[in-house]
């Protein structure tokens, strides 16, 4: 489908959220994520695509990207879609995966979020803050530092269920500790891909039923 940039605003530090109206109706689910196709000139090796989880909810009517930027070796992907201007039209695939909330919804849901990892979870509790539909969920943000934690008016709105881990080492004792060990619960895990190895690991070798772990990482980051 096509898509019409919109608009970009800072999320926190070093993170911007980037707004694009679809061409058409699009149904996806919370937690999904798309392609997006930014032809540009001198691209480097990683290409003209990449794949991004949608920040925005299936309730708001622009779809929305969420990156972090680093001073360094920032790649030409990374430096066009940070000068795009309103009005570009780019090629976006249709939202798709499994990364989304359980159709049961008395299941208890523990969101474990490392760095931009916290973007699928900010569209699942966007989605269901707009909906109004109550469900058990604990989300487990870990951070490098306070300017670091994005959407934060979202998920502040999660009162006490909100447990922020900053600077501070994540693993599954830690999850665990904070989360409970409820037979019953799902633990969604979300971040750099080696911090998501390393959690389904350890939540497995603790005893978790790897079929109460769902998890989603975020290729080329390897640290929050």
């Amino acid at each position: 489908m096509k898509v019409t940039f919109d608009h970009s605003e800072p999320t926190a530090q070093n993170i911007i959220t980037f707004y694009f109206k679809p061409d058409r109706e699009v149904r996806y689910q919370a937690g999904q994520f798309i392609e997006l196709r930014l032809p540009h000139d001198n691209k480097d090796s990683r290409g003209d695509k990449r794949w991004f989880t949608l920040s925005s909810s299936p309730s708001e009517d622009l779809l929305s990207i969420t990156t972090k930027f680093t001073a360094e070796n920032g790649s030409s992907f990374k430096n066009t879609l940070h000068s795009l201007q309103p009005g570009a039209v780019l090629d976006m695939a249709s939202p798709m995966g499994d990364f989304v909330l359980p159709k049961d919804a008395s299941i208890p849901l523990v969101f474990v979020a490392g760095g931009i990892g916290c973007t699928p979870f900010h569209s699942m509790v966007s989605y269901l803050q707009d909906s109004g539909e109550d469900r058990n969920v604990l989300l487990l943000y870990a951070a490098n530092n306070e300017g670091e934690v994005a959407f934060k008016d979202t998920f502040s709105k999660l009162g006490p269920r909100l447990q922020m881990i900053i600077g501070e080492r994540l693993d599954a004792d830690k999850i665990l500790e904070l989360a409970g060990e409820k037979p019953d619960q799902y633990i969604y895990l979300s971040g750099p891909e080696p911090m998501v190895e390393a959690l389904e690991k350890g939540l497995k070798t603790a005893g978790v039923n790897k079929k109460h772990i769902r998890t989603d990482f975020f290729p080329g980051y390897t640290v929050i």
